[in-house]
């Protein structure tokens, strides 16, 4: 059984989304507060976390930082923050969605649905992808550059092996959305996309300012551009 750590403070929002998300099948965790959260998360083993960004002793955005630096797991922050800047902050530090209060409960539950499948089907194969000093390892899960492990959230992760099993084929924004959501998940758009693409050329990209793995295709879209091949 997938199981969902949810921290969130607000009761009855607890209560609705327990509900729904064990009728799901899924088993489901709950903290309401940052200190909370803290233990659990160390004691415990999660397949995906939902965040919410304001909590009565700190903020989600803080929690996420720490999460990232012991584990990919796919985070969705859920959250009435709602300002551009709070998105944008929210997808750099490594959260994988972000959904915004108030929400419609079916669009919360795609979204779960869909990040636990992606990063199902992304550790199924036992192959390796290898190009321009990038090494995936696909059954574990593991990213190199020049022999280096580089921690990649889930989004990041799958986005990484889009291009690198398509090397030199210019993809559309709507083919990638439509590999790494469901295709009709249109609610994700391209500008989430772009922070995506940025957020994973600061990892892999010698000179993120002047990409050589992630090449934008005016007009067209991005490819990864293997000269080595």
């Amino acid at each position: 059984m997938k199981q969902i750590f949810l921290v969130e403070d607000d009761l009855s929002l607890i209560t609705g989304l327990s509900f729904a998300i064990e009728k799901q099948g899924y088993g489901i965790e709950v903290a309401r507060t940052s200190l909370e959260a803290d233990r659990l998360w160390a004691d415990g083993k999660y397949d995906l976390v939902i965040l919410d960004v304001s909590l009565p002793d700190g903020s989600g955005f803080e929690l996420c930082r720490k999460m990232r630096t012991s584990s990919r797991v796919p985070i969705i922050f859920l959250t009435a923050a709602d300002e551009e800047t709070d998105i944008i902050m929210g997808l750099d530090i490594g959260g994988d969605d972000y959904i915004t209060k108030p929400f419609k409960l079916a669009v919360l539950l795609s979204r779960i649905n869909a990040l636990l499948r992606r990063s199902s089907n992304f550790g199924q194969s036992d192959t390796e992808l290898s190009s321009n000093g990038i090494r995936v390892e696909l059954l574990k899960n593991l990213v190199y550059k020049n022999g280096e492990p580089l921690e990649l959230t889930a989004s990041e992760y799958k986005l990484l092996c889009l291009f690198m099993e398509n090397p030199g084929i210019v993809l559309s924004s709507e083919q990638i959305l439509n590999k790494l959501w469901d295709c009709n998940e249109n609610y994700v758009d391209s500008n989430t996309l772009t922070v995506y693409i940025r957020r994973l050329r600061t990892k892999i990209e010698d000179n993120p300012a002047k990409p050589e793995r992630i090449i934008t295709v005016r007009r067209m879209g991005y490819k990864w551009n293997v000269e080595d091949s």
